[in-house]
């Protein structure tokens, strides 16, 4: 079994960016509320495809927690039951979360795939910390940090319970985000200190601090990010969509700082890549980082300059979390070799 732990660790990693992209589209779409309850999506664990299976109907089996929509409100099925000719108030209660009913077939589905890849992203942590228990004798860490990500992977799954609960509310969407990378980062760890393998990483004592600071400068640049984004959820909640190009009318201190930021970001990473390539011009890794990078700040400046067009928002997610995780990877390699006091 201890075999497929990494194998099986790195399909957990791949499947949560996977629910990163998908919820980056679910974002893109405005699919937020296309399943407006949870677990289940109108109560069904399939959803429905078309409107009529939300409306009420006589002489139907209805099964309890299914969901109809009537008069502009969510009904629940109180327990299972058939209907007769009229409907019988006595077997609903209206869904007591939040008061939004709005059924859109794309919009169901988009946020059911979302939700199905996370759960097989949780089905892919729970089967990761299972096979960890038989590394317990032998390196206790590797357990531990395994069951640590399923705590997590639950405690997400409740996040993302809130998130549906509160129609979207752009503070519990930013923790949700937060989360997840804070989820891949535990992955990232767990496959490179279960890795045997020998990293190619080997940096001066000065690049390697400079990676330290480049990559911290990408944690703060997400948490400003995410802090605009906040702004820019409740400036299309007050303007509506149509108004994009006022959402940066009159920004908040932190866009500022996010936009400034940039400069310093794209400069220490240019410096690092420099003076890597000097002494090793095949690092795929940086490579892979400095074009990230170029994605980040092209669709940044597309937001800011061209009013938000279609995908740019969560184009500038999705690149920021995969530089984010190469980064943190290119880091724990850099620190192993610096550890054993090897270097260019």
């Amino acid at each position: 079994m201890q075999r497929h732990f990494i194998k099986i660790a790195k399909i957990s990693l791949i499947l949560v960016y996977l629910v990163i992209i998908a919820g980056a589209v679910v974002r893109m779409t405005g699919s937020g509320m296309g399943c407006p309850d949870w677990p289940k999506c109108f109560g069904y664990y399939i959803p429905p495809t078309d409107i009529e299976q939300l409306i009420w109907k006589s002489n139907h089996n209805y099964k309890s927690g299914q969901v109809i929509i009537l008069n502009e409100s969510l009904f629940v099925a109180r327990d299972n039951f058939s209907s007769g000719t009229i409907l019988d108030p006595i077997n609903w209660e209206v869904y007591s979360k939040h008061d939004y009913a709005v059924f859109n077939a794309s919009h169901t589905w988009i946020e059911f795939i979302n939700r199905l890849f996370g759960a097989l992203a949780g089905i892919a942590t729970l089967i990761t910390a299972i096979i960890s228990i038989t590394f317990w004798k032998q390196n206790k860490k590797i357990t531990l940090i395994s069951w640590f990500i399923v705590f997590c992977m639950g405690f997400q799954a409740w996040l993302g319970a809130t998130v549906v609960y509160s129609v979207l509310e752009p503070v519990k969407i930013s923790i949700h985000m937060l989360m997840a990378l804070l989820i891949v980062a535990l992955l990232i760890y767990l496959i490179h200190y279960s890795s045997h393998k020998k990293t190619r990483a080997v940096l001066s004592r000065l690049d390697f601090r400079l990676l330290g600071v480049a990559f911290g400068l990408t944690i703060i640049q997400i948490v400003f990010g995410i802090q605009v984004r906040q702004f820019i959820d409740e400036q299309g909640e007050l303007l509506g969509l149509d108004l994009k190009a006022f959402f940066l009318q009159d920004p908040i201190w932190s866009f500022y700082v996010h936009r400034s930021l940039s400069i310093l970001v794209f400069l220490v990473n240019i410096f690092l890549a420099r003076s890597i390539f000097k002494k090793a011009p095949s690092y795929p890794q940086m490579k892979w980082i400095l074009l990230l990078l170029f994605m980040e700040i092209g669709t940044g400046i597309l937001m800011y300059y061209m009013a938000f067009p279609f995908g740019s928002q969560p184009l500038h997610l999705i690149f920021a979390a995969l530089l984010f995780g190469i980064q943190f990877h290119f880091v724990l390699e850099a620190r192993e070799r610096q550890n054993t006091g090897i270097s260019l």
